[in-house]
Order: structure tokens, then sequence, then C-alpha cells
């Protein structure tokens, strides 16, 4: 039950109380006679505070996507579940106990019991691979990165399509199995829990006070968070507090930043199979970078690696910096003295709403080796499919990071959408860094679209075409 509903319940609860102490003649049971009725907005009766409270409450409305109960038994079989972290249902919140319940009421029920096996990252690809080619897979049910089985695995027909089970979204994340794992019309894979984290922008608070600078959330409250505005904050951040003719402080960690710009923009560098660099979306997107680059938005790198950026944010002097919403955890520790915001990454021109993104979509998966692969749905369904105690997903996760209630509001915002961009996770070929080098250094957008559109095409025709 979440707090809200607590709350009208309780005060359903003090009227009722309020009502049986006034009907003895305004005489308590203590004798005080001290008790006043307010003739100009009497007390309710209980019956009609009952109705009040049923009033605010949504009518009970049944999932009509729910799977009709199911009777089997799996003679004592152990499913396995295969991941490169442990999966095992923690019982850390009231949400966790009661998926840990259904899970040993189905275990009783359905005669089946759970092991949950972890494989070292660095091997798990190569490992589930060759399990699967020898036809004894390393588990009932496997976590899978969208790259590492679609199209080269599934086109072996070594996975069960799964689209006729995994329509419970309160249960699922639907997304993943119509849209994330889609290969030739069908789904292979299902997923529970979230579709990810928050992408956005983190910002120094205490900083943009110090330089005087508009607070940023008013941008998202009058819904002008764009790319111009985001450019323009950004040059505001550039200082030179101290007069010694340098820049001291910066508007943004990095400019590279580009496939935040391709979800913002909702566009992608490959569309079904084909480059897609000369989109026009796409190339609002490049000239985007393209922009910062030329007029010197970001902070200049000092030949740091790809942590650098977050170590520039972390020392107070750097504005913005763009990354998922659990970074806040460790800036809550590193930057304890400093006010940290966060807002959703600004729209691009081709979009409405704020974006999300995901580069390497991963979900579980059912070999085909595996039988009976709607039970095994059916199970997780049922493991999952809870009545949660809080109003919105990874509430707890977000209240306990942020403080600000803008800042937990922007990161639900930003997890509203989700879009998967498809790059070098996807095409281990495609020269991409090379590519977004070029358009920090200021090199044309014509001329790197020119000169990478080929290479990118002969990397995705060497996943696709193999």
């Amino acid at each position: 039950m979440s707090l809200r509903k607590l709350m009208v319940v309780l005060c359903s609860l003090m009227l009722v109380f309020m009502v049986a102490c006034s009907s003895n003649g305004g005489e308590s049971t203590s004798g005080n006679n001290d008790v006043v009725q307010n003739t100009e907005n009497p007390t309710p009766e209980p019956s009609e505070a009952t109705d009040e409270v049923d009033a605010d409450e949504p009518e009970a409305t049944v999932n009509p996507n729910i799977t009709p109960e199911m009777d089997f038994d799996m003679g004592g079989r152990t499913l396995k579940l295969v991941s490169w972290y442990d999966e095992s249902i923690q019982e850390t919140s009231p949400d966790s106990i009661q998926m840990k319940q259904n899970l040993d009421a189905l275990m009783e029920k359905h005669n089946f019991n759970v092991e949950y096996v972890v494989v070292d990252y660095g091997e798990y690809q190569d490992k589930v691979k060759a399990s699967l080619m020898a036809g004894e897979p390393l588990g009932d049910i496997i976590r899978l990165a969208r790259p590492w089985m679609i199209p080269t695995l599934v086109k072996q027909d070594l996975f069960w399509p799964l689209d006729d089970y995994v329509i419970n979204d309160n249960a699922f994340v639907v997304q993943y199995t119509k849209e994330l794992s889609e290969y030739d019309g069908k789904g292979y894979g299902f997923r529970i829990g979230v579709a990810g984290a928050s992408q956005g922008v983190f910002y120094n608070r205490t900083l943009m006070n110090q330089l005087g600078i508009k607070d940023l959330q008013e941008y998202v409250d009058e819904d002008n968070w764009n790319w111009d505005t985001f450019i323009e904050v950004a040059k505001q951040g550039n200082k030179d507090t101290n007069n010694d003719g340098k820049i001291d402080t910066w508007g943004l960690a990095t400019d590279s930043i580009l496939i935040q710009a391709l979800s913002s923009n909702e566009t992608n560098m490959v569309v079904n199979g084909q480059q897609n660099l000369e989109d026009p979306k796409t190339l609002e997107a490049l000239n985007f970078i393209s922009r910062m680059a030329t007029e010197a938005v970001a902070r200049p790198t000092e030949g740091g690696d790809w942590t650098e950026p977050k170590q520039f944010f972390i020392q107070g002097n750097t504005l913005m910096f763009a990354a998922a919403d659990y970074e806040m955890d460790s800036f809550n520790t590193d930057m304890a003295e400093y006010d940290i915001g966060f807002l959703p990454f600004p729209k691009g021109p081709n979009s409405s709403q704020y974006h999300s993104f995901n580069t390497i979509p991963n979900y579980y998966t059912i070999p085909k080796a595996v039988e009976n692969p709607d039970q095994i749905v059916y199970l997780w369904e049922k493991i999952y499919d809870i009545e949660s105690i809080y109003d919105y997903p990874r509430q707890a996760d977000l209240e306990k990071w942020f403080q600000n209630e803008a800042d937990v509001a922007n990161a639900q915002l930003a997890g509203e959408s989700f879009r998967i961009i498809e790059g070098i996770d996807a095409y281990p070929s495609m020269p991409y860094y090379a590519f977004v080098d070029e358009l920090r250094q200021g090199v044309s957008v014509s001329t790197v679209v020119e000169t990478y559109k080929e290479p990118f095409q002969a990397a995705v025709d060497e996943v696709w075409q193999n």
C-alpha cells in the first residue's frame, strides 16, 4: 500500500472514531464534555466517511493481460537462471518480500526449484554461445544482450519466440519483448523490473548560484530545455572567476555526448540494417556535436580516459555532466559539500518529449533445447506480478539518491521513454570512436559522413549478412 493510500485509510478511521465519541451527546468515555460539534460542517456519519474514501480511490480493475491460472507439475525439476550477476531475490523491500513469497508458493504448488548461476562477465558471451551451439545450454533461462544473439544465434533457431506468453505489463517490461528482442517479427526475450536507468544531465546547483546563472530547473518548468538552451547554459559556465586570463570554471564536462544527442532527436546511426548517417535527424545530431566543438563549449580534455568527465564534475568547478541517474549515489559521497541537481537530457529539434537510451539492451531468453517455455514464462510472471507498495517504478532508489523533489520528478520524466541506439556494442568493427573524434576536432559534418558511411555499412553488413 502506498503512503497516500495509507494516509487516506488512517483519516477515515479517525473520522469514524470522532463520530463514535460524539454520538453520546457529546460525551467522551472519560467524561470530558468539552467536545464541540460543528453545526455548519457536521462530521459525516460512518457510512458517509466510508463513501468519501471510496470516492477518492480509483475503482479496482482487473488487468486483462494476466495469464489465467495454470495447473502443472514440473516433477521436481530445477530451473537454472544464468546471468553475469546474482539474480536471486533479495528480501530487502516489501516488494521483494512479496516476490520471494510468490516464488516459494509456486515452487511448492508446481514442484520445482530454482538455481541461480553466475558466470563471469568477461567469459560470459563465449561460454553461453558454446553451450548453445553444443545443444547443452548453461541454463533454462539465460540473460543475454541483444547484439550477442541477434541476428546470428536467432537465425540458427536457438531460442523460443515468447510473444504469445509475455503480455502481462504488470510483471514484464513488454517493450523488451515486442521491440528490443524482436527479430523477423518475433520477440525472443522478456524482462522483469524496469526498462533501465534514467539518462540525463547532472548539474552543480552550488556552482550555478555562485556564477549567478538562471536556475536550470526553470528551463524544464518552462518547457524550454533544448539543445540551444543547453549550449547557452554551458557557455555561461565557462568563466575566469579570478581574472587571471584563464578559464577556471566550465559549463560542460565533455562534448562526447553523441549517443544522448541521437536519442534526444529520435534518430539512430543504424536503421533496419542500413547506416543512417545521412538521415536529416541524424545530421542534426552530428551538427549539434560539431557546433559544441567549433564553439569550444565543453571543458577540454587533459588526456584522461573515459572516466575523465566524471572526475571533472567531482572537482566542483564544472557545471554539467551527462550521465545516468544512479551516478547520484556516488555524488552523495564524493560531492557531499555541493547541492547536485538532475535534469532530463534536453530535447532535440525533432522531439516532443525527453528520452533515455540503452546501447546494449539485455533480457532473459529461453533456449530451444529447454522444454515447456510457456510454463517457465508463466512462473516468472506469477513471481513478479505484485501490487507494489510504491507509487512509481524505482521510487525507493530515486528518493534515496535525490533529496530534491524536482530532481526525482525529472528522473521519472526522463525514464518514461527509452530508445535503443545501435553503435559499436552491436557492430564491433564500426569505427565509432574515430568517427566521433573527428566531429569533436571540428572536421565538417559533411566530410565526416562521407568518410565513414561506407565503413559503417561494412560493419553492419558483417553482422547481418553473416
